[in-house]
């Protein structure tokens, strides 16, 4: 379901909700801003026909009543709040927390829009008193977020929660490209990366894959619930275990002034050139956790970073930055 209809309905929802008595069509276009932005009177009717219909299907209790005893060609529209509501759930701040934290952590997400805007209508049941905020902290006061800029992360999100095969060309380490048909697993976010695990067919066991790493489009290549995942299956736990195997890689790095900031706090040494220098570099050693992942970093860098040694970590980098020229050659 689209993200625009998915907040109609919940807004159409809360102020069928938020009412003590039937309202009109007149009043519940008023009400619910999608439908004020219709282009004219036969749209809104058209929407609202079929917005009425979804949430009948979802069981969600819409009555019809007359408006005016005397006139019955005005009906006017409630949810029967009784077969509607839960009973109380009492939430304790730290639950609230939770739950805040939870909306949030989708604000740059493909997911977050509709998220974060449902969070806030239900902070109604947020505590009032003082003790309760001051123990919360404050819903407002949480800030959660999860950049998902890869192109691919939606299809394999989708894919995830289908359990449905998948297939996508794999840009390697260090550059070549192979096709590769898995059954995704999961998704975790590590170290500024988000990764899928999964089976991979070919291959006949679990893998792990960098999503900024899948080159194109993501297709179907099997029916939803075709298999299972494993009960045990922790996504984290497994990118954490794959990305520990590397071998660390001390590196002898040249950087500019003013630049690499995080490669200097962790450096052993650092030579700094003079001022007057018209080598303007400084030399830092610096020791990475694993050839691939330390490639990785020193690239995000560009021109600031330039590896002087050892040659396997150098030969990496230029071979990421020759298959970034590479697809942008292409897109040209």
């Amino acid at each position: 379901m689209a993200a625009a209809k998915t907040e109609r309905l919940l807004n159409l929802v809360i102020a069928l909700l938020s009412t003590r008595r039937a309202l009109s069509k007149a009043a519940i276009r008023d009400k619910v801003a999608p439908y004020r932005e219709a282009a004219n009177t036969e749209a809104f009717e058209r929407m609202f026909e079929r917005d009425k219909d979804e949430l009948r299907e979802m069981g969600i209790p819409l009555v019809t009543e007359d408006l005016d005893g005397f006139f019955e060609d005005e009906p006017g529209y409630r949810i029967d709040r009784h077969e509607y509501s839960l009973p109380d759930l009492p939430m304790t701040p730290e639950q609230l927390s939770l739950l805040a934290l939870a909306g949030r952590t989708w604000s740059e997400a493909s997911l977050g829009g509709i998220a974060v805007r449902a969070l806030r209508k239900l902070e109604s049941v947020a505590p009032e008193d003082g003790e309760a905020d001051e123990e919360s902290g404050g819903l407002d006061r949480i800030e959660a977020g999860v950049r998902t800029s890869e192109p691919a992360f939606e299809s394999v999100r989708a894919a995830v929660v289908a359990t449905r095969p998948i297939r996508f060309t794999y840009r390697r380490p260090r550059g070549a490209s192979a096709k590769r048909h898995v059954q995704p697993w999961g998704i975790a976010a590590w170290h500024g990366h988000w990764y899928l695990t999964g089976h991979d067919l070919d291959r006949g066991e679990p893998r792990v894959f960098r999503l900024d790493r899948i080159v194109g489009p993501v297709t179907a290549a099997g029916a939803p619930g075709s298999y299972d995942i494993p009960e045990e299956h922790d996504p984290r736990a497994v990118v954490a275990s794959s990305l520990a195997t590397g071998e660390p890689v001390p590196a002898r790095l040249r950087v500019r002034p003013g630049r690499g900031h995080v490669l200097r706090r962790r450096a052993q040494a650092v030579e700094t050139r003079p001022e007057r220098s018209t080598d303007v570099w400084d030399v830092l050693e610096v020791t990475g956790s694993d050839l691939s992942s330390f490639a990785d970093e020193i690239v995000g860098y560009g021109a600031d970073v330039v590896v002087d040694a050892p040659p396997e970590l150098r030969d990496a980098v230029v071979d990421r930055l020759r298959a970034v020229l590479a697809v942008h050659e292409g897109a040209r």
